[in-house]
């Protein structure tokens, strides 16, 4: 989508006579010339100069280097792996080898991977180790921490090309929640829960896309039961999370049910984007016209103004042809509930509600410029 640039920075410059807009642009005509992204790019380097004409602490200049650092070489890596779906799981580290969740753990990663989805983990003992060794080099990539202290990953990963080592922890987590189209969740420790309230507080309020979250139990395990009923007891029975908030989750006691809701959240929905204040979901099938009535009645409190349209690709509204045979279900989302938001994924991924035909042109009501989406896909 079109980027408007920040006019600030070249305000700031230009009023002490500096012309390093002009000079900033000839260097990115140079290096990127054919670039849709020149706009961000010279923002990003008139930052850095702003930054360094303030020079106000070097520690400062040390943490954004490293921040950059680490950013530019996990993109570049994950490059590679762009056209595959991820799922991200997380465990603690110290589940023994005897554990039935290491074997659990071990099994997910297997079923994972048979499925051709690539599993994601910190790249380190127990339920990580567990997830990689079922799931195999090929399948597999590890976000590891750099620590003062002797630091290993585990067998699988040690080594390999597809593990990126990172200095700051927000960072990584960045990376666990940005390429995971899918999280698992088996039990663990403090580390565990951390990344399990993130991971919901990111998607209850849209700043992550919504994916599903899977807990995953051993059978008979009452480990992710007793925190679901803490959450209902004392956040959704004391009006702090709304009661859909719940619909983010969904428990598991098998390797093959944790896959199967993966696999099913994708059976017919595709991705999401905001597009100005529209909010469009992608679908591999269009709705039947009986399903699209049906919808429009059930999920209306989701509207904050008109109703739900069913359309195709239009490139005039939309930049990204790779998606052009993918239907679009555009509204104009609350941006609040985004548990209902989830239960009407549901309701699209049902074969009984989608049509033979594909949808048609799209309405003037839904004709609006590009917004930044909510998730690359």
């Amino acid at each position: 989508m079109p980027y408007e640039p920040n006019e600030f920075l070249s305000t700031h410059f230009s009023s002490n006579g500096l012309d390093l807009t002009r000079q900033v642009d000839t260097q990115l005509s140079i290096i990127a010339p054919n670039s849709p992204n020149l706009a961000l790019y010279r923002d990003m380097m008139l930052t850095v100069l702003r930054m360094a004409q303030d020079d106000r602490n070097r520690w400062n200049a040390k943490i954004t280097l490293q921040a950059l650092r680490e950013l530019e070489h996990a993109f570049r890596v994950l490059e590679h792996f762009k056209g595959r779906r991820k799922v991200t799981v997380f465990g603690s580290a110290r589940t023994p080898l005897e554990h039935p969740l290491y074997g659990l753990a071990r099994e997910l990663g297997a079923a994972l991977a048979r499925s051709d989805l690539m599993v994601i983990t910190g790249a380190g003992g127990g339920i990580m180790a567990a997830a990689h060794e079922g799931a195999g080099l090929t399948h597999s990539l590890g976000f590891n921490i750099t620590l003062p202290f002797e630091q290993h990953a585990n067998a699988t990963m040690e080594g390999s090309d597809q593990l990126l080592p990172f200095h700051f922890f927000f960072i990584r987590k960045l990376f666990f929640v940005k390429e995971a189209d899918a999280l698992v969740l088996c039990p663990g420790g403090f580390g565990t829960l951390d990344e399990a309230l993130e991971v919901l507080t990111l998607i209850q309020t849209g700043k992550s896309p919504l994916v599903p979250v899977v807990l995953l139990d051993a059978p008979g395990g009452s480990f992710w039961q007793d925190c679901l009923d803490f959450i209902g007891k004392q956040l959704r029975d004391n009006h702090y999370i709304l009661p859909t908030d719940l619909k983010l989750l969904r428990l598991v006691y098998s390797a093959e049910e944790a896959v199967d809701e993966i696999n099913g959240f994708y059976a017919n929905f595709h991705s999401s984007r905001w597009l100005k204040n529209l909010f469009v979901i992608r679908l591999k099938h269009a709705l039947s016209d009986d399903a699209l009535t049906q919808l429009q009645q059930d999920f209306a409190d989701l509207c904050l103004s008109d109703t739900f349209h069913q359309h195709a690709y239009d490139d005039e509204t939309h930049e990204e042809p790779q998606f052009s045979h993918l239907t679009r279900l555009a509204f104009t989302f609350n941006g609040r509930d985004n548990g209902r938001l989830r239960e009407l994924v549901d309701y699209l991924n049902q074969p009984a509600h989608w049509g033979a035909a594909p949808a048609t042109s799209v309405p003037a009501t839904t004709s609006t410029r590009p917004r930044q989406p909510m998730k690359a896909t």
